[in-house]
């Protein structure tokens, strides 16, 4: 199997949008696409695509330079990954590690050194994948909200 990894181009979107719909289910598609064209056009964001041989993006990945505070972090700016996504028939082939090396490349050149990112609490699927990749569990967090009379 080959895999083909670039930078995002414009002419990348729509297929883009189609994973990242599949990764956030619960954004709808205008805000989505309007989070996505806003994040393309951010220096401080890079997102990453990994392709097959035949054309079809099967990949993704969103990282950005965070200046703002970073659970658990060193020191500021830190690396955060925003999201990643692989097509589920090209999972366990090293696409999402490839993704994740190539943005931490990005990272340690613009002075980062070290990367956050998180996940729901019940999502074990997505904290064993952080795990496997190098990532350890820094802080557990609930959050609430109270409606003001």
């Amino acid at each position: 199997m080959s895999i083909h990894y670039h930078n995002y181009s414009s002419s990348d979107f729509k297929a883009l949008l189609a994973m990242a719909q599949k990764l956030w289910k619960d954004i709808a598609k205008g805000p989505l696409m309007d989070l996505l064209r806003q994040t393309a056009d951010n220096r401080l964001y890079r997102i990453l695509l990994a392709k097959s041989e035949n054309g079809g993006s099967v990949g993704f990945a969103i990282f950005s330079i965070r200046t703002d505070y970073v659970e658990g972090a060193a020191q500021s700016p830190t690396g955060y990954l925003e999201g990643i996504y692989v097509e589920p028939e090209f999972r366990k082939h090293g696409v999402a590690k490839t993704l994740i090396k190539m943005g931490e490349h990005w990272l340690r050149e613009n002075k980062c050194t070290q990367i956050g990112s998180d996940t729901w609490l019940s999502d074990t699927n997505s904290r064993n994948f952080h795990k496997k990749l190098g990532f350890w569990e820094e802080e557990e967090l609930v959050h609430f909200l109270k409606n003001l009379d």
